[in-house]
């Protein structure tokens, strides 16, 4: 599982994606996440903007990713 930082107190979903390079723009995040190919704390997750918070688990191609706030 990948530990992913972030400064602020939430991102969304989309953004994320983006942020840890899994796609390449927001169109792609956006029909990632429309197909149904990304896993939100073991739930399929179909909004980009669903917000993502410290302890959150996101699955995607394979790998997991850990959202972690920075302190």
């Amino acid at each position: 599982m990948r530990e992913i930082k972030i400064k602020t107190e939430y991102i969304t979903l989309g953004q994320f994606l983006k942020y840890v390079n899994a796609v390449d723009s927001g169109a792609s995040a956006k029909m990632a996440i429309l197909d149904g190919q990304v896993i939100v704390n073991d739930e399929v997750e179909v909004r980009r903007g669903k917000k993502l918070r410290n302890g959150d688990v996101v699955s995607f191609d394979g790998i997991e990713y850990i959202v972690k706030n920075e302190d």
